[in-house]
């Protein structure tokens, strides 16, 4: 009797938790969908004339938020950029004291390089996000090739038609967190 009791108690318990999570998906959503260095990336996504809620999912696709990584190819920081290219932004943008430690290790100067960068990619892309994001991560001249030769016409729908597997899935999942952080957080 007394372990039936516990069972049954056990799974109103389970079962309460089951709901309560149902019934608070926004707590849920942002829970498996953080978005951290908020601040951070609306002040590089304003000055670059970016949706955070994209420049927020580049990151989360890159490095899952996490300051001092480098990709085995190199890439640096939070949005992987790498050093011949920051070296490029900085160049390009003006910016100063911009060493690869910073880069690596510093959030801010991260997402304000990596935001500079994605910016120039929608403009050289003539404001196409998809294929900017493609570019990000297949660099520009791969991507412009792919365009020029009819490989692939730029669009989410045709992006099979990308020859880069990593690319390919890399468009995928900025383009799915993209959407993802747009619902969970429409005011960010």
């Amino acid at each position: 009797m007394r372990v039936l009791l516990k069972k049954r108690v056990l799974l109103v318990l389970l079962l309460s938790l089951l709901g309560l999570l149902f019934l608070k998906s926004d707590w849920l959503a942002s829970w498996m969908y953080p978005v951290y260095y908020k601040e951070d990336i609306r002040a590089s996504a304003a000055s670059y004339n970016l949706e955070p809620h994209l420049v927020a999912a580049v990151i989360r696709s890159e490095s899952n938020y996490q300051t001092g990584r480098e990709s085995r190819k190199g890439a640096l920081g939070l949005m992987q950029i790498m050093p011949d290219t920051a070296d490029w932004v900085v160049q390009k943008a003006g910016f100063e004291n911009v060493s690869e430690d910073l880069l690596r290790n510093r959030a801010d100067v991260s997402i304000q390089i990596g935001s500079w960068y994605l910016n120039s990619l929608i403009e050289q892309f003539d404001h196409n996000n998809v294929a900017a994001v493609a570019a990000y991560n297949a660099g520009p001249g791969n991507v412009r090739k792919w365009l020029d030769s009819g490989t692939w016409n730029g669009k989410l729908d045709e992006v099979k038609d990308i020859p880069f597997g990593e690319t390919r899935h890399y468009v995928q999942r900025v383009i799915y967190y993209y959407h993802k952080y747009k619902d969970i957080y429409p005011d960010f």
